[in-house]
């Protein structure tokens, strides 16, 4: 399946740059807080690396049709983070390589047919098994951010910020804990409402870079950089789901 293909090279990519960055850090700084509140680095790439175990599973559960949960539970998930949080630096770069040469090598297995199965994650419904490989590199581009040891949103690359933002934006769209808007793509013609299903135009549109505008709502940048059609302050959005 060409696009699987595609998928894995662009998710080879990003965590060849994850790593990167990894080897840059000391012990020390594995111990100093991620962007993410009560997590350290150290915890972000537990994460990461048992993320790809997860997310194996279901590749398993796809090429095989014998049913492998994603994590044990959202309990035994929280455990075995916390407990990788605290080694040394070695360790997790070790930790975070070799579980995603594992996720690839098996994502490598899964026989074009088993695409299309219906697998699912700790929360939130069925799915195919390609959207797995999305969702991969949505962990490693977003939680590379997440590390604030250089990489920032707008090093995403334009390819994953077009995938992602329609998808991250349509998770708002109806949900009425997040305040109704329009978040409009700066000089094109595509735009995603935020918030309640309501008749009539949003009260406030909100313009900027795909980068920027990802960024921000999946809370990971506080918008300076965008603009709004009225008002003084950006809305204040829910955590993204």
């Amino acid at each position: 399946m060409n696009e699987a293909n595609d998928s894995l090279d662009r998710l080879v990519a990003a965590t060849d740059r994850l790593l990167a960055t990894v080897a840059t850090l000391t012990d020390a700084q594995m111990r100093e807080p991620s962007l993410l509140p009560g997590w350290t680095r150290g915890h972000v790439l537990t994460h990461i690396a048992r993320n790809a175990d997860g997310l194996g599973n279901l590749l398993r559960w796809a090429r095989t049709g014998t049913e492998t949960p994603m994590y044990a539970s959202a309990e035994a998930r929280g455990k075995d983070i916390e407990a990788g949080s605290a080694r040394l630096a070695s360790a997790l770069a070790t930790d975070v390589r070799e579980s995603a040469a594992e996720f690839a090598a098996e994502a490598l297995t899964v026989p074009d047919s088993a695409w299309t199965v219906q697998v699912r994650a700790l929360n939130g419904p069925p799915f195919p098994a390609f959207g797995v490989l999305e969702r991969r590199l949505s962990e490693v581009e977003i939680h590379h951010v997440d590390l604030a040891a250089g990489y920032t949103p707008g090093d995403w690359p334009a390819d994953f910020v077009a995938g992602a933002l329609p998808r991250v934006a349509g998770s708002f769209a109806g949900r009425d804990d997040a305040p109704p808007c329009l978040v409009w793509v700066a000089g094109t013609t595509t735009s995603f409402p935020i918030g309640p299903d309501q008749a009539g135009a949003p009260p406030v549109t909100i313009h900027g870079q795909p980068a920027d505008l990802l960024a921000w709502l999946l809370g990971r940048d506080d918008g300076a950089r965008l603009s709004l059609s009225s008002g003084t302050t950006l809305p204040q959005l829910p955590p993204w789901r």
